[in-house]
């Protein structure tokens, strides 16, 4: 293989030559177009160049706060100015992010904290003593900083960049996923692959400084996060949303006349039925882009009639950041369901069987992935990382096949997890809730199709002789342990459980029994 690996007689470029950091997007954009507006909040505007000096004197704070390269720094904010700014301030200065779904519980968070060595953190006022978020922070004897709208304890900081070698491979982000077992893992991420997750989506998309997007989807989550520096990298506009609330979605629209919308089909449907639908001008739209739940043909139909013809869908998970295959926008009307479309400019895809064996064309089998989007692996967790990487290919867990037009289509999963309005649900976790309920005998939690939810969470709990078959007191014994997003959205009472001859959960049958449960129910 001679001149496979040709050095040329020369050393190679040292890292500050060819190096790819997140936080150079800010200062590329800035000085291409200083005067472009980033973010939208509310009433206020910020432009890229105010954006950069903002997120240099939050990276020499948090430098001069102790704080090194390689060191773990949570976030707890809503979607807001303050957020981004903060988000770069961390990359600049060498740390490694670690976002904290606001949704979680107190033991959630403190297992993210704990497990990810987190040694700083930035919170917003409105969650520095939220019994779930701050407080738990606090109750580490973290040091937090509780960052007020503008900053002002690091105004008079230097406004330039702070001097950090930073490396393509350095881990950029730990991202916290739900997995099969009760506890997260940690998807460790560098600068190379989210950069190349970014630079995927702008190309799929052709992002140019003119496009605009709304941010209701939370921050926190990569899905979101990438969206955000997709657009950044052109110089284009983001309008930051705290939740979603169909009327401020239609009107940013329309107001800031923007090009590119996103959401999960209920969002979609919730922004058809809303009142405003009938007055607020969607023509600035070239494209929409829907995940995290199967479309239905009615809805879409819907959408492209009445907000862009334009539709694209995106799937993936948080171990590839995120988005791993699209959509083409002809074949919007041709199938529905679960197929998510063929892979992403930098991701191979293939089905494999149990022996490591490739699949052709309409055989059933694991989706896997390679690509430079590839996480780096599960943090302090070798075996899972492992486990992932069998046969040289990353494991999705996600069950299906190839279609006719060479699309994944969606069957099943071999990890235990329901995503329910775009969550990611360890029906384990919840099982072992549920069989800590007086009266309850065994229990599955599986996803059962819903229009608004994807999936919904659905308990099956077969009572303890002589306990009343009544779901209340279960919920509310729940709801001492469990988020919002991963309640049971109903408690189903049966005879048994089914089981494999070995004892196992046999979760697909309960599915396919119930798969009519929600049909027809929004809420």
């Amino acid at each position: 293989m001679a001149g496979r690996n040709i050095d040329g007689g020369v050393t190679p470029p040292p890292s500050c030559i060819s190096r790819i950091a997140i936080g150079d997007i800010l200062r590329r954009t800035a000085r291409r177009m200083p005067g472009n507006i980033a973010l939208v909040d509310g009433k206020r505007r910020i432009s890229y160049d105010e954006l950069d000096a903002a997120a240099n004197r939050m990276a020499n704070y948090l430098i001069n706060s102790g704080c090194k390269p390689g060191d773990r720094c949570a976030m707890m904010f809503g979607n807001s100015i303050e957020l981004v700014v903060t988000l770069f301030a961390i990359h600049r200065a060498g740390l490694v992010w670690v976002p904290i779904n606001l949704m979680l519980d107190d033991e959630d968070v403190e297992f993210t904290l704990t497990h990810a060595e987190v040694s700083h953190v930035v919170v917003e006022p409105v969650f520095a003593d939220h019994p779930n978020l701050g407080a738990v922070a606090k109750k580490l004897s973290l040091p937090v900083t509780v960052a007020e709208q503008g900053f002002p304890f690091c105004a008079d900081l230097p406004e330039s960049e702070p001097q950090v070698e930073i490396d393509r491979d350095d881990i950029a982000a730990i991202i916290y996923t739900s997995g099969t077992t009760s506890k997260p893992k940690g998807a460790m991420h560098s600068h190379l692959s989210i950069y190349m997750s970014i630079m995927a989506d702008a190309v799929e998309w052709s992002l140019t400084r003119e496009d605009g997007i709304p941010l209701q989807l939370p921050l926190f989550h990569c899905g979101a996060h990438v969206l955000l520096l997709s657009f950044m990298l052109v110089g284009a506009k983001c309008v930051l949303l705290r939740g979603f609330e169909p009327a401020a979605v239609l009107a940013a629209i329309e107001e800031e006349e923007l090009s590119v919308v996103v959401g999960l089909p209920m969002m979609y449907a919730a922004m058809l039925d809303h009142p405003d639908m009938e007055t607020r001008s969607m023509k600035s739209l070239r494209f929409g882009l829907h995940t995290m739940a199967p479309m239905y043909e009615s809805l879409m139909r819907r959408m492209i009639d009445r907000i862009c013809p334009t539709f694209m869908l995106t799937s993936g998970q948080t171990e590839m950041y995120p988005i791993t295959t699209m959509s083409r926008p002809e074949m919007q009307l041709k199938r529905f369901g679960n197929v998510w479309g063929e892979p992403s400019v930098i991701c191979d895809l293939a089905i494999m069987g149990s022996d490591g064996e490739l699949l052709p064309q309409g055989e059933i089998g694991e989706l896997v992935h390679r690509g430079p989007n590839v996480m780096f692996g599960y943090y302090k967790n070798q075996d899972a990382t492992d486990e992932a990487r069998r046969f040289g290919w990353h494991h999705t867990g996600d069950v299906g096949r190839i279609n006719q037009w060479g699309e994944f289509e969606f069957l099943d999963r071999t990890k235990d997890m329901i995503k329910s309005g775009g969550e990611n649900v360890s029906s384990m976790q919840v099982e072992s809730h549920l069989l800590n309920c007086s009266g309850v005998l065994e229990a599955i939690a599986v996803g059962i199709p819903h229009e608004k939810w994807g999936e919904a969470v659905t308990a099956f709990v077969v009572a303890k002789p002589g306990a009343p078959q009544d779901p209340q007191p279960i919920m509310d014994e729940l709801g001492k342990h469990l988020g919002g997003f991963q309640l049971p959205k109903k408690i189903v009472f049966v005879d048994e459980v089914p089981k494999t001859a070995t004892g196992k959960l046999r979760k697909v049958e309960l599915r396919m029994a119930y798969s009519d449960l929600y049909t027809g129910e929004m809420a």
